[in-house]
Protein backbone atom coordinates (compact mmCIF):
# COMPACT_ATOMS: atom_id res chain seq x y z
CA UNK A 1 0.00 0.00 0.00
CA UNK A 2 1.79 3.11 -1.19
CA UNK A 3 -1.14 5.53 -1.30
CA UNK A 4 -2.56 7.25 1.75
CA UNK A 5 -5.83 5.62 2.79
CA UNK A 6 -8.45 8.15 3.87
CA UNK A 7 -11.64 6.12 3.52
CA UNK A 8 -12.23 3.59 6.32
CA UNK A 9 -14.04 1.36 3.83
CA UNK A 10 -10.77 1.03 1.90
CA UNK A 11 -8.85 -0.47 4.82
CA UNK A 12 -8.10 -4.06 3.84
CA UNK A 13 -8.54 -7.07 6.08
CA UNK A 14 -5.02 -7.66 7.45
CA UNK A 15 -5.54 -11.42 7.31
CA UNK A 16 -6.65 -11.34 3.69
CA UNK A 17 -3.47 -9.90 2.16
CA UNK A 18 -0.02 -11.48 1.77
CA UNK A 19 2.06 -10.70 4.82
CA UNK A 20 4.82 -9.12 2.72
CA UNK A 21 2.28 -6.52 1.53
CA UNK A 22 1.34 -5.38 5.03
CA UNK A 23 2.05 -1.72 5.79
CA UNK A 24 1.23 -0.77 9.36
CA UNK A 25 2.37 2.83 8.86
CA UNK A 26 -0.98 3.95 7.42
CA UNK A 27 -2.22 6.70 9.80
CA UNK A 28 -5.84 5.64 9.39
CA UNK A 29 -5.15 2.46 11.38
CA UNK A 30 -4.74 4.53 14.55
CA UNK A 31 -7.37 7.07 13.59
CA UNK A 32 -9.98 4.32 13.16
CA UNK A 33 -8.65 2.31 16.13
CA UNK A 34 -8.32 -0.80 13.99
CA UNK A 35 -4.57 -1.33 14.35
CA UNK A 36 -4.71 -4.27 16.76
CA UNK A 37 -5.28 -7.17 14.29
CA UNK A 38 -2.52 -5.87 12.03
CA UNK A 39 0.02 -6.09 14.82
CA UNK A 40 -1.48 -9.30 16.22
CA UNK A 41 -0.72 -10.96 12.89
CA UNK A 42 2.81 -9.56 12.68
CA UNK A 43 3.68 -10.65 16.23
CA UNK A 44 2.35 -14.14 15.53
CA UNK A 45 3.73 -14.70 12.04
CA UNK A 46 6.60 -12.29 11.35
CA UNK A 47 7.48 -10.18 14.39
CA UNK A 48 10.37 -8.52 12.54
CA UNK A 49 8.73 -7.55 9.28
CA UNK A 50 10.06 -5.76 6.21
CA UNK A 51 7.79 -3.39 4.31
CA UNK A 52 9.46 -2.63 1.01
CA UNK A 53 7.05 0.11 -0.09
CA UNK A 54 5.26 2.73 1.97
CA UNK A 55 4.56 6.44 2.07
CA UNK A 56 7.68 6.68 4.23
CA UNK A 57 9.96 4.43 2.23
CA UNK A 58 11.04 0.90 3.15
CA UNK A 59 11.21 0.02 6.84
CA UNK A 60 11.39 -2.83 9.31
CA UNK A 61 8.62 -3.23 11.89
CA UNK A 62 9.80 -4.45 15.30
CA UNK A 63 6.64 -5.63 17.02
CA UNK A 64 7.53 -7.76 20.05
CA UNK A 65 8.51 -6.49 23.48
CA UNK A 66 11.87 -8.21 23.82
CA UNK A 67 12.98 -7.39 20.26
CA UNK A 68 12.17 -3.73 20.90
CA UNK A 69 14.22 -3.89 24.10
CA UNK A 70 17.16 -5.35 22.17
CA UNK A 71 17.09 -2.42 19.76
CA UNK A 72 16.56 0.17 22.52
CA UNK A 73 19.53 -1.05 24.56
CA UNK A 74 22.11 -1.00 21.73
CA UNK A 75 22.36 2.66 20.63
CA UNK A 76 25.73 2.06 18.98
CA UNK A 77 24.24 -0.47 16.54
CA UNK A 78 20.79 1.12 16.28
CA UNK A 79 21.31 4.86 15.97
CA UNK A 80 18.90 7.70 16.75
CA UNK A 81 20.85 10.14 14.60
CA UNK A 82 18.76 12.06 12.07
CA UNK A 83 15.21 11.16 13.03
CA UNK A 84 13.38 9.14 15.66
CA UNK A 85 10.11 8.73 13.75
CA UNK A 86 9.23 6.80 10.62
CA UNK A 87 9.47 10.12 8.75
CA UNK A 88 12.86 11.00 7.31
CA UNK A 89 14.33 14.36 8.24
CA UNK A 90 16.17 14.49 4.93
CA UNK A 91 13.38 13.43 2.57
CA UNK A 92 14.12 13.80 -1.12
CA UNK A 93 11.99 16.86 -1.79
CA UNK A 94 13.15 18.61 1.39
CA UNK A 95 9.63 19.48 2.48
CA UNK A 96 10.30 18.46 6.08
CA UNK A 97 12.22 21.04 8.01
CA UNK A 98 15.50 19.86 9.53
CA UNK A 99 15.22 20.54 13.26
CA UNK A 100 17.87 18.51 15.10
CA UNK A 101 17.03 17.59 18.70
CA UNK A 102 18.93 15.67 21.35
CA UNK A 103 16.55 12.68 21.28
CA UNK A 104 17.61 12.26 17.63
CA UNK A 105 21.31 12.33 18.49
CA UNK A 106 23.74 9.70 19.65
CA UNK A 107 26.26 9.91 22.49
CA UNK A 108 28.04 12.00 23.56
CA UNK A 109 26.00 14.97 22.29
CA UNK A 110 22.75 13.35 23.40
CA UNK A 111 23.92 12.92 27.00
CA UNK A 112 25.48 16.37 27.18
CA UNK A 113 22.32 18.17 26.06
CA UNK A 114 19.92 15.95 28.00
CA UNK A 115 21.84 16.62 31.22
CA UNK A 116 21.21 20.34 30.81
CA UNK A 117 17.43 19.98 31.14
CA UNK A 118 17.22 16.80 33.24
CA UNK A 119 17.18 18.76 36.54
CA UNK A 120 13.74 20.15 35.73
CA UNK A 121 12.27 16.76 36.68
CA UNK A 122 14.64 16.02 39.57
CA UNK A 123 12.89 14.68 42.71
CA UNK A 124 13.20 18.00 44.57
CA UNK A 125 11.53 19.84 41.71
CA UNK A 126 8.76 17.25 41.48
CA UNK A 127 8.13 17.86 45.18
CA UNK A 128 7.83 21.58 44.49
CA UNK A 129 5.47 20.97 41.58
CA UNK A 130 3.05 18.61 43.33
CA UNK A 131 1.05 21.23 45.29
CA UNK A 132 0.99 23.51 42.23
CA UNK A 133 -0.36 20.70 40.02
CA UNK A 134 -2.95 19.75 42.61
CA UNK A 135 -4.17 23.33 42.86
CA UNK A 136 -4.54 23.56 39.10
CA UNK A 137 -6.27 20.19 38.86
CA UNK A 138 -8.81 21.16 41.51
CA UNK A 139 -9.45 24.49 39.80
CA UNK A 140 -10.04 22.79 36.42
CA UNK A 141 -12.26 20.04 37.82
CA UNK A 142 -14.32 22.42 39.94
CA UNK A 143 -15.07 24.52 36.86
CA UNK A 144 -16.61 21.63 34.91
CA UNK A 145 -20.38 21.37 34.40
CA UNK A 146 -22.29 18.53 36.04
CA UNK A 147 -24.73 16.52 33.97
CA UNK A 148 -23.88 18.34 30.74
CA UNK A 149 -21.96 16.99 27.76
CA UNK A 150 -18.57 18.59 27.13
CA UNK A 151 -15.28 17.73 25.41
CA UNK A 152 -12.93 16.24 28.01
CA UNK A 153 -9.95 16.63 25.68
CA UNK A 154 -10.36 20.38 25.41
CA UNK A 155 -11.50 21.22 28.92
CA UNK A 156 -9.26 18.90 30.95
CA UNK A 157 -6.56 17.05 29.00
CA UNK A 158 -5.29 20.02 27.01
CA UNK A 159 -5.80 22.63 29.69
CA UNK A 160 -3.93 20.74 32.41
CA UNK A 161 -0.95 19.78 30.25
CA UNK A 162 -0.72 23.26 28.73
CA UNK A 163 -0.64 24.86 32.17
CA UNK A 164 2.14 22.44 33.14
CA UNK A 165 4.15 23.25 30.02
CA UNK A 166 3.82 26.96 30.69
CA UNK A 167 5.23 26.37 34.17
CA UNK A 168 8.19 24.33 32.95
CA UNK A 169 9.16 26.99 30.41
CA UNK A 170 8.16 29.90 32.67
CA UNK A 171 6.09 30.85 29.63
CA UNK A 172 3.63 33.76 29.69
CA UNK A 173 0.51 32.14 31.09
CA UNK A 174 -1.92 34.13 28.95
CA UNK A 175 -0.26 32.72 25.80
CA UNK A 176 -0.09 29.12 27.00
CA UNK A 177 -2.43 27.72 24.30
CA UNK A 178 0.28 28.59 21.77
CA UNK A 179 2.27 25.70 23.25
CA UNK A 180 -0.53 23.25 22.43
CA UNK A 181 -0.82 24.67 18.93
CA UNK A 182 2.91 24.43 18.26
CA UNK A 183 2.94 20.86 19.55
CA UNK A 184 0.14 19.93 17.16
CA UNK A 185 1.86 21.74 14.28
CA UNK A 186 5.17 20.02 14.95
CA UNK A 187 3.63 16.55 14.78
CA UNK A 188 1.65 17.31 11.61
CA UNK A 189 2.58 16.54 8.02
CA UNK A 190 0.37 18.70 5.77
CA UNK A 191 1.60 16.94 2.64
CA UNK A 192 0.04 13.70 3.86
CA UNK A 193 -2.90 15.24 5.70
CA UNK A 194 -1.52 14.01 9.04
CA UNK A 195 -2.27 16.01 12.17
CA UNK A 196 -4.00 19.39 12.20
CA UNK A 197 -6.81 19.57 9.61
CA UNK A 198 -6.33 22.32 7.03
CA UNK A 199 -2.71 23.01 7.89
CA UNK A 200 -0.55 23.76 4.83
CA UNK A 201 3.19 23.26 4.49
CA UNK A 202 3.62 27.05 4.36
CA UNK A 203 1.42 27.41 7.44
CA UNK A 204 3.47 24.81 9.28
CA UNK A 205 6.73 26.61 8.52
CA UNK A 206 5.23 29.95 9.51
CA UNK A 207 3.98 28.56 12.83
CA UNK A 208 7.37 27.01 13.61
CA UNK A 209 9.07 30.33 12.78
CA UNK A 210 6.69 32.07 15.18
CA UNK A 211 7.52 29.49 17.85
CA UNK A 212 11.24 30.05 17.35
CA UNK A 213 10.91 33.85 17.41
CA UNK A 214 8.82 33.78 20.59
CA UNK A 215 11.30 31.57 22.42
CA UNK A 216 14.30 33.53 21.16
CA UNK A 217 12.82 36.58 22.86
CA UNK A 218 12.51 34.61 26.09
CA UNK A 219 16.06 33.34 25.66
CA UNK A 220 17.45 36.87 25.28
CA UNK A 221 15.60 38.02 28.38
CA UNK A 222 17.12 35.24 30.47
CA UNK A 223 20.59 34.58 29.14
CA UNK A 224 21.95 37.73 30.78
CA UNK A 225 20.51 36.86 34.17
CA UNK A 226 22.35 34.62 36.65
CA UNK A 227 21.44 30.95 36.59
CA UNK A 228 19.06 29.95 39.39
CA UNK A 229 17.47 26.81 40.78
CA UNK A 230 14.08 27.88 39.49
CA UNK A 231 12.06 25.55 37.23
CA UNK A 232 12.73 27.15 33.85
CA UNK A 233 13.79 25.12 30.81
CA UNK A 234 14.72 28.20 28.76
CA UNK A 235 17.17 29.47 31.37
CA UNK A 236 18.62 25.98 31.67
CA UNK A 237 19.23 25.85 27.91
CA UNK A 238 20.61 29.41 27.85
CA UNK A 239 23.12 28.70 30.61
CA UNK A 240 23.96 25.08 29.76
CA UNK A 241 27.45 24.61 28.37
CA UNK A 242 26.22 22.04 25.83
CA UNK A 243 23.25 24.12 24.67
CA UNK A 244 24.07 27.82 24.97
CA UNK A 245 25.61 27.98 21.48
CA UNK A 246 22.91 26.05 19.61
CA UNK A 247 21.91 27.10 16.11
CA UNK A 248 18.36 28.35 15.58
CA UNK A 249 17.37 25.03 13.99
CA UNK A 250 18.79 23.05 16.90
CA UNK A 251 17.09 25.35 19.42
CA UNK A 252 13.80 24.89 17.60
CA UNK A 253 14.31 21.12 17.46
CA UNK A 254 14.89 20.88 21.19
CA UNK A 255 11.93 23.15 21.87
CA UNK A 256 9.71 20.87 19.78
CA UNK A 257 11.05 17.84 21.64
CA UNK A 258 10.32 19.36 25.05
CA UNK A 259 6.93 20.73 24.04
CA UNK A 260 5.71 17.53 22.38
CA UNK A 261 7.21 15.38 25.13
CA UNK A 262 5.51 17.43 27.81
CA UNK A 263 2.23 17.64 25.96
CA UNK A 264 1.24 14.53 24.05
CA UNK A 265 2.10 11.75 26.49
CA UNK A 266 0.17 13.23 29.41
CA UNK A 267 -2.60 14.85 27.37
CA UNK A 268 -3.59 11.68 25.54
CA UNK A 269 -3.18 9.46 28.60
CA UNK A 270 -5.60 11.74 30.47
CA UNK A 271 -8.17 11.17 27.73
CA UNK A 272 -7.28 7.51 27.17
CA UNK A 273 -7.72 6.68 30.85
CA UNK A 274 -11.29 7.97 30.89
CA UNK A 275 -12.08 5.97 27.76
CA UNK A 276 -10.46 2.78 29.10
CA UNK A 277 -12.40 2.88 32.37
CA UNK A 278 -15.63 3.30 30.43
CA UNK A 279 -14.75 0.37 28.17
CA UNK A 280 -13.91 -1.76 31.24
CA UNK A 281 -16.64 -0.95 33.79
CA UNK A 282 -15.53 -3.71 36.17
CA UNK A 283 -12.15 -1.99 36.44
CA UNK A 284 -13.90 1.34 37.07
CA UNK A 285 -15.78 -0.30 39.93
CA UNK A 286 -12.50 -1.64 41.34
CA UNK A 287 -11.28 1.95 41.38
CA UNK A 288 -14.42 3.24 43.11
CA UNK A 289 -14.03 0.53 45.75
CA UNK A 290 -10.33 1.19 46.34
CA UNK A 291 -8.73 4.54 45.52
CA UNK A 292 -5.35 3.14 46.59
CA UNK A 293 -5.20 1.47 43.18
CA UNK A 294 -4.64 4.85 41.50
CA UNK A 295 -0.79 4.76 41.25
CA UNK A 296 -0.78 1.35 39.55
CA UNK A 297 -3.75 2.32 37.42
CA UNK A 298 -1.82 5.34 36.14
CA UNK A 299 0.91 3.08 34.77
CA UNK A 300 -1.69 0.79 33.23
CA UNK A 301 -3.35 3.78 31.56
CA UNK A 302 -0.02 4.84 30.06
CA UNK A 303 0.64 1.29 28.81
CA UNK A 304 -2.88 0.89 27.45
CA UNK A 305 -2.89 4.24 25.72
CA UNK A 306 0.74 4.16 24.47
CA UNK A 307 0.48 7.82 23.39
CA UNK A 308 3.54 7.69 21.13
CA UNK A 309 2.95 4.69 18.91
CA UNK A 310 6.53 4.20 17.74
CA UNK A 311 10.13 5.29 17.72
CA UNK A 312 12.62 4.70 14.95
CA UNK A 313 16.28 3.73 14.80
CA UNK A 314 18.74 3.34 11.90
CA UNK A 315 21.17 0.44 11.62
CA UNK A 316 24.81 1.59 11.65
CA UNK A 317 26.09 -1.67 10.11
CA UNK A 318 24.88 -4.97 8.74
CA UNK A 319 23.49 -7.17 11.50
CA UNK A 320 20.98 -9.92 12.28
CA UNK A 321 17.92 -9.32 14.47
CA UNK A 322 15.52 -12.13 15.24
CA UNK A 323 16.90 -14.13 12.33
CA UNK A 324 16.38 -11.29 9.85
CA UNK A 325 19.29 -9.73 7.97
CA UNK A 326 19.33 -6.00 8.62
CA UNK A 327 21.47 -3.87 6.31
CA UNK A 328 23.44 -0.76 7.22
CA UNK A 329 21.18 2.27 6.82
CA UNK A 330 17.95 0.29 7.21
CA UNK A 331 15.12 2.00 9.08
CA UNK A 332 13.78 0.06 12.09
CA UNK A 333 10.45 1.16 13.58
CA UNK A 334 9.86 0.00 17.14
CA UNK A 335 6.09 -0.20 17.48
CA UNK A 336 5.48 0.46 21.17
CA UNK A 337 1.74 -0.02 20.66
CA UNK A 338 2.50 -3.58 19.58
CA UNK A 339 5.15 -4.36 22.20
CA UNK A 340 2.75 -3.22 24.92
CA UNK A 341 0.26 -5.81 23.61
CA UNK A 342 2.74 -8.70 23.69
CA UNK A 343 1.13 -11.31 25.94
CA UNK A 344 4.33 -13.37 26.04
CA UNK A 345 5.77 -10.64 28.26
CA UNK A 346 2.72 -8.86 29.73
CA UNK A 347 0.00 -11.16 31.08
CA UNK A 348 -3.34 -10.56 29.34
CA UNK A 349 -1.78 -7.65 27.50
CA UNK A 350 -4.90 -7.14 25.43
CA UNK A 351 -6.90 -6.26 28.54
CA UNK A 352 -7.02 -3.13 30.70
CA UNK A 353 -6.31 -4.25 34.28
CA UNK A 354 -5.73 -1.56 36.91
CA UNK A 355 -4.26 -3.79 39.64
CA UNK A 356 -1.43 -5.50 37.77
CA UNK A 357 1.44 -6.82 39.90
CA UNK A 358 4.09 -4.98 37.83
CA UNK A 359 2.24 -2.09 36.18
CA UNK A 360 5.33 -0.09 35.17
CA UNK A 361 6.59 -2.95 32.98
CA UNK A 362 5.72 -1.33 29.66
CA UNK A 363 7.33 0.46 26.71
CA UNK A 364 5.37 3.71 26.57
CA UNK A 365 8.30 5.77 27.86
CA UNK A 366 10.89 3.97 25.77
CA UNK A 367 13.93 2.41 27.37
CA UNK A 368 17.68 2.86 27.67
CA UNK A 369 19.43 6.17 27.12
CA UNK A 370 16.41 7.70 25.38
CA UNK A 371 13.83 6.78 28.05
CA UNK A 372 11.45 9.70 28.51
CA UNK A 373 13.04 11.96 31.11
CA UNK A 374 9.63 13.31 32.19
CA UNK A 375 8.08 9.93 32.96
CA UNK A 376 7.77 10.58 36.71
CA UNK A 377 6.22 14.00 36.10
CA UNK A 378 3.66 12.48 33.72
CA UNK A 379 2.80 9.80 36.26
CA UNK A 380 2.49 12.40 39.02
CA UNK A 381 0.10 14.56 36.98
CA UNK A 382 -2.11 11.58 36.20
CA UNK A 383 -2.04 10.36 39.81
CA UNK A 384 -3.08 13.73 41.19
CA UNK A 385 -5.77 14.11 38.54
CA UNK A 386 -7.37 10.76 39.36
CA UNK A 387 -7.14 11.35 43.11
CA UNK A 388 -9.09 14.57 42.64
CA UNK A 389 -11.51 13.05 40.11
CA UNK A 390 -12.43 10.28 42.52
CA UNK A 391 -12.92 12.81 45.33
CA UNK A 392 -15.54 14.62 43.23
CA UNK A 393 -17.18 12.36 40.69
CA UNK A 394 -18.76 8.94 40.80
CA UNK A 395 -18.49 8.66 37.03
CA UNK A 396 -16.84 10.41 34.13
CA UNK A 397 -19.15 8.86 31.55
CA UNK A 398 -18.22 8.76 27.87
CA UNK A 399 -21.44 9.64 26.01
CA UNK A 400 -20.29 9.62 22.39
CA UNK A 401 -17.66 8.27 20.06
CA UNK A 402 -14.13 9.63 20.55
CA UNK A 403 -12.53 11.46 17.65
CA UNK A 404 -9.00 10.20 17.15
CA UNK A 405 -6.10 12.00 15.52
CA UNK A 406 -5.00 11.08 12.00
CA UNK A 407 -1.39 10.12 12.72
CA UNK A 408 0.91 7.11 12.80
CA UNK A 409 3.03 8.65 15.56
CA UNK A 410 0.65 10.31 18.03
CA UNK A 411 -2.02 7.94 19.35
CA UNK A 412 -4.41 10.54 20.60
CA UNK A 413 -7.75 12.27 20.59
CA UNK A 414 -9.25 15.58 19.58
CA UNK A 415 -12.68 14.94 21.09
CA UNK A 416 -14.04 12.82 23.92
CA UNK A 417 -17.63 13.74 24.87
CA UNK A 418 -18.38 13.06 28.54
CA UNK A 419 -20.86 13.77 31.33
CA UNK A 420 -20.00 13.98 35.03
CA UNK A 421 -21.95 12.40 37.85
CA UNK A 422 -21.01 13.77 41.29
CA UNK A 423 -19.82 11.42 43.98
CA UNK A 424 -22.35 10.52 46.65
CA UNK A 425 -21.63 12.14 50.02
CA UNK A 426 -20.33 9.66 52.56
Amino acid sequence: MTELILDPDQIPDPYAIPIDEMDVSQPILLQQDCWQPWFDRLRAEEPIHYCKESLFGPYWSITKFNDIMEVETDPELYSSEGDITIFDGDDEDNTRRDTPMFIAMDPPIHEDQRKVVQPVVAPQNLSKLEPLIRGRVTSILDSLPLGETFNWVEEVSIELTTQMLATLFDFPFEDRRLLTYWSDVATSDPKLGIGLPGLTEEGRDQALDECLDYFKRLWKEREGKPATDDIDLISMLAHGEATQDMSDDEFLGNLILLIVGGNDTTRNSISGGVLALNEYPDEYQKLRDNHKLIPGMVSEIIRWQTPLSHMRRTATRDTVLGGKEIKKGDKLVMWYISGNQDSEVIDQADKFIIDRATPRHHLSFGFGIHRCMGNRLAEMQLRILWEEIMARFDTVEVVGEPVRIMSNFIKGYSELPVKLTPACPE
